[in-house]
């Protein structure tokens, strides 16, 4: 069930950046699904998966999404909806808002990072940005939260019980540390309130 949504948005953040892996695709259509048709931010995900379909994989998000789901396309500005990481890319964000793209080496043995994303991210957006940490399998995404809390954005860590694999969110709270510790249930609650907030 979507939930409700805000009749005003409120301007205190910008974006929202998403790390996850194993168990991904299940958790973000759960979490997807959970958002409002209006939810303001863009929401910008690194996936890490085996298919290097992103687009049938966007197809697959967007039956549960009322968001749209497009994969992130050099030079575009991010508005309101849902961006994935093109498979085989590192994806930045640039100081002027703009995405860009790189084949520089894998990190944390992956491409697209959410290191590489969280941190361009910081540097963007500073404390107006929301990284959110989800299941998966090793520790990219953990320097790049470390970071993003450094430039005073907000850390939300799925809980590790809650989480099918909890290696990766287990990695971040051991590097970066959260703001939210919570099951994935709760967090698009929590975003559409920090959405929300002045």
């Amino acid at each position: 069930m979507n939930a409700p949504a805000t009749a005003r948005w409120g301007d205190r953040y910008a974006a929202v950046v998403v790390a996850v892996s194993t168990g991904g695709i299940q958790a973000l259509r759960r979490l997807l699904s959970a958002l409002p048709g209006d939810f303001p931010l863009p929401i910008i995900v690194v996936l890490h998966t085996a298919t290097s379909d992103g687009y049938g994989l966007c197809e697959v998000l967007q039956t549960h999404s009322t968001l749209p789901v497009t994969i992130a396309e050099i030079g575009d500005t991010p508005g309101p909806g849902v961006y994935l990481a093109p498979p085989g890319y590192h994806l930045l964000i640039e100081r002027d808002h703009r995405f860009s793209l790189s084949i520089d080496d894998k990190v944390c043995f992956v491409r697209p990072s959410a290191d590489v994303l969280f941190e361009s991210a910081a540097d963007a957006w500073t404390d107006r940005l929301i990284g959110i940490v989800l299941t998966g399998a090793n520790d990219d995404g953990a320097r790049g939260l470390r970071q993003l809390r450094l430039r005073g954005g907000h850390a939300i860590v799925q809980a590790l019980d809650d989480a099918e694999m909890p290696s990766m969110p287990e990695a971040a709270l051991r590097l970066a540390g959260a703001d939210e510790l919570v099951p994935l249930a709760a967090i698009a609650p929590r975003l559409v309130e920090l959405a929300s907030s002045t």
